[in-house]
């Protein structure tokens, strides 16, 4: 097993997912198989129980881990599929020692960071490496590891010590370290400072560490000096210092890191013999291209709490991207924070209240995506009856599609009182409702998480066009609230379609309003399956909604699709939309096509390519909402606000 360690230094935030995820594009486009591993050095357990406002949104796999936004980079940049043991944290390590302290496993002797802490992380190490994360056989050629942090912080010691000790064990040819360090740039003299690098480099060195690729993070190039000096006082080979200057869309990082053949470094390091000389990111290239050159803009307001940092919508952010390419429109994307929409807003701050309102006026459609917690939920609800009333396309995730319930069981069952257990125990009408499986007491891991699989019951309903027709879909679910099943009759009645169900046919998992072009709620979270190739059907509706083009993308309810995911059409085949390129041999389907700039013969090229063909992990951003480009810029955008991580 080959290992490729990626640390970071100076400060934090400088983006050593992003760079993570990049070298395992380039090592896969040279024909290798990777997996991935992140460590996060705090005592939590998981990010389950973790504020946003700390590390970002939770991110969901198919297990039902709640795990740092890190690992949903990972997923859709190299198409896997990770579990919990691609997350470690020193709160699961101290738990497994203790526990093995417990039984007697260490015969008695002292419990003691070196070794059994250490070992405890190696073992976990080289365990998770061993098993394939892209659904083939067999072990994967290298693993990725990203240390959380930054070096010569206290909690990450042990986890220093215990790197340190495995690059010792498997030897200098199968272990590659690569720091992420910061170059400033002082404005009055606009030179490049490498004293905070090099400081970085001997506090590394000084844990055992010695790094064979430095990657220079810096405002601009770096320049060729600095690479000299950086090489002379590092005792790193210049070819060997990469520069990762801030670029206006993160998904150049993988070709950047190609131009200045950052592949090679890796491979003579890792004595790697026999794969591709260059790279192929030629996929990756034209979709980058691609999302460079949108014009047509299709605005969408997200309305939630955590607005001050976009990170905890990341996943949102992301998926509503890979819709916007698939059909041809440059995203923008206007965060709108749901407390500022409320009355006692408009008492307390009136500018705020007329800024929140007048962005959610001006969108082509609204998400409301999933939350907890009572603050600015009533601003949500507000919302969500602006978008019914107004028939702008509306999606509604988790949270979202709970307050479109509440919205609709106030103003057309005319239920004032209608609210959720969560904010008012004591409603007389309750329409959301806490699940009977969930626990009281504890917060950690105890809510419905993980792939969940929902069957339509609404055959001709919006979202199951939208999927295909499927008979059932397995979405990643993350909540311990629900839709009072005891309401459902008279919600129905009033008009609310109850679209998909859980496989007792009684947990409600779709809503949708018939009446409106297109009002969907979702209880599970398609963010968090949506990748480039491969774009959340729901999503991409939305999209092609708030378009006006929403027929490009359904599938006709009469059309069946076959075990290979493709939608027959007589002696024809329409590619299925969950595939998010929309390359349909139908007049409208062709429509929004032709919008997405592609050529005619690249059109015919692509209508019979399977559904689930993931394109090598592209994703393409917008202008205005240039997606966590802040983990690359540090920079405020006009519509997101973004902080440094911390």
């Amino acid at each position: 097993m080959k290992y490729v360690l990626v640390t970071g230094g100076v400060v934090s935030g400088l983006g050593k997912g992003i760079t993570a995820s990049s070298i395992g594009v380039l090592l896969q486009s040279c024909g290798l198989r990777v997996t991935c591993i992140k460590i996060d050095p705090y005592l939590n357990y998981d990010a389950g129980t973790i504020s946003p406002y700390e590390h970002g949104e939770v991110f969901v796999l198919e297990d039902g881990s709640e795990v740092d936004l890190d690992l949903g980079n990972y997923e859709r940049f190299l198409g896997c599929t990770l579990t919990r043991d691609n997350n470690i944290t020193l709160g699961k390590i101290q738990q497994q020692v203790m526990d093995r302290e417990r039984k007697g496993d260490y015969l008695g002797t002292t419990v003691q960071i070196v070794p059994h802490v250490t070992d405890a992380i190696k073992e976990w190490v080289e365990r998770v490496a061993m098993i394939p994360v892209d659904g083939k056989e067999g072990p994967p050629d290298v693993c990725i590891i990203e240390l959380g942090g930054t070096i010569g912080d206290n909690e990450s010691r042990p986890f220093t010590d215990a790197l340190s000790q495995l690059s010792y064990s498997v030897g200098p040819e199968n272990f590659c370290l690569i720091h992420v360090t910061l170059v400033p740039v002082l404005s009055v003299v606009g030179e490049q400072k490498t004293k905070p690098t090099q400081h970085s480099i001997r506090d590394l060195r000084g844990l055992g560490l010695s790094p064979d690729i430095i990657a220079c993070r810096s405002t601009k190039v770096l320049e060729e000096n600095v690479k000299e000096k950086l090489s002379r006082f590092c005792y790193v080979p210049v070819q060997n210092i990469l520069s990762l200057h801030d670029v206006h869309n993160i998904w150049h990082i993988p070709l950047l890191l190609k131009d200045q053949n950052a592949h090679e470094p890796i491979s003579k390091v890792l004595n790697l013999a026999g794969i591709a000389e260059e790279p192929s990111l030629e996929k990756w290239a034209s979709m980058v291209e691609i999302s460079d050159n949108l014009h047509v803009q299709v605005r969408i307001a997200v309305v939630g709490k955590y607005t001050d940092l976009s990170d905890a919508y990341l996943s949102v952010s992301k998926a509503l991207m890979h819709a916007s390419v698939a059909f041809g429109k440059k995203l923008v994307v206007d965060l709108v924070p749901s407390p500022d929409l409320e009355k006692t807003t408009m008492k307390e701050n009136s500018s705020a209240y007329k800024a929140a309102w007048m962005l959610l006026k001006g969108a082509d459609g609204v998400i409301i995506p999933g939350g907890y917690g009572n603050r600015g939920v009533e601003g949500k609800i507000l919302a969500a009856k602006y978008a019914r009333e107004n028939n702008i396309p509306f999606l509604g995730i988790c949270l979202g599609m709970q307050v479109a319930v509440i919205e609709f069981a106030r103003s057309v069952l005319c239920l004032p009182d209608a609210n959720s257990t969560e904010f008012k125990p004591e409603t007389k009408h309750p329409c959301i409702v806490f699940m009977p499986e969930g626990s009281t007491t504890h917060m950690g891991g105890t809510m419905r998480l993980g792939s969940r699989r929902s069957y339509f019951h609404v055959k001709d309903s919006i979202s199951a066009r939208l999927y295909g027709n499927k008979e059932f879909v397995d979405e990643r679910h993350r909540h311990r609230y629900e839709v009072n099943p005891d309401m459902a009759v008279c919600l129905e009645k009033a008009g609310l379609s109850f679209a998909a169900k859980d496989e007792t046919g009684k947990r409600i998992e779709i809503v949708e309003v018939p009446s409106h072009p297109f009002f969907i709620g979702a209880q599970f979270h398609p963010e968090f399956k949506s990748r480039p190739g491969k774009v959340s059907p729901l999503f991409l509706g939305l999209i092609a909604a708030a378009c006006g083009e929403l027929d490009a993308v359904l599938t006709p309810v009469s059309i069946q699709q076959d075990n290979n995911q493709h939608v027959v059409l007589g002696n024809e085949t329409r590619v299925d939309p969950i595939n998010g390129f929309c390359n349909g041999t139908n007049k409208t389907s062709q429509k929004s096509v032709a919008a997405s700039g592609m050529a005619g013969e690249e059109r015919q090229r692509q209508e019979n390519r399977e559904v689930d063909q993931v394109v090598p992990e592209v994703m393409t951003v917008t202008v205005m909402e240039t997606e966590n480009v802040e983990r690359f810029q540090g920079k405020e955008e006009k519509v997101t606000v973004t902080e440094e991580r911390r």
